[in-house]
């Protein structure tokens, strides 16, 4: 399976981004897809997640009320709404699957390629 990431930016404190993922291969009802992050010198962090067969969603606290992350099953692509931008939030935002419900990154065994959000204050 190969995830696309696409969407990064540079943008200024207060906008918005939208970031999208597209699955080479069909993503079943029981898959999980996500957005992690990793800032320079940083650890990659969670940010938000989705049960592709619900639409159940799961946000980091940071983020909760102002990225809204949202699927397309007939496309197969997975986006993130991202409105407030802060500088913070300045990062390669990566896509990733599971077949199982985590915020931990080694527990999802596909990822896309990582899209970089820059945001200036």
């Amino acid at each position: 399976v190969q995830l696309q990431a696409s969407g990064g930016g540079l943008v200024q404190a207060g906008g918005s981004l939208r970031l999208s993922c597209v699955a080479s291969q069909r993503t079943y009802s029981s898959h999980l897809m996500g957005w992690f992050r990793q800032a320079p010198g940083k650890e990659r962090e969670f940010v938000a997640v989705i049960r592709w067969g619900t639409g159940r969603t799961y946000y980091t606290d940071s983020v909760k009320g102002r990225f809204t992350i949202s699927r397309d099953q007939a496309k197969n692509t997975v986006y993130l709404q991202m409105n407030d931008l802060q500088p913070d939030d300045t990062a390669i935002y990566y896509c990733a699957r599971a077949t199982s419900y985590s915020t931990i990154a080694k527990e999802y065994d596909y990822w896309g390629q990582g899209t970089q959000v820059t945001v200036s204050s």
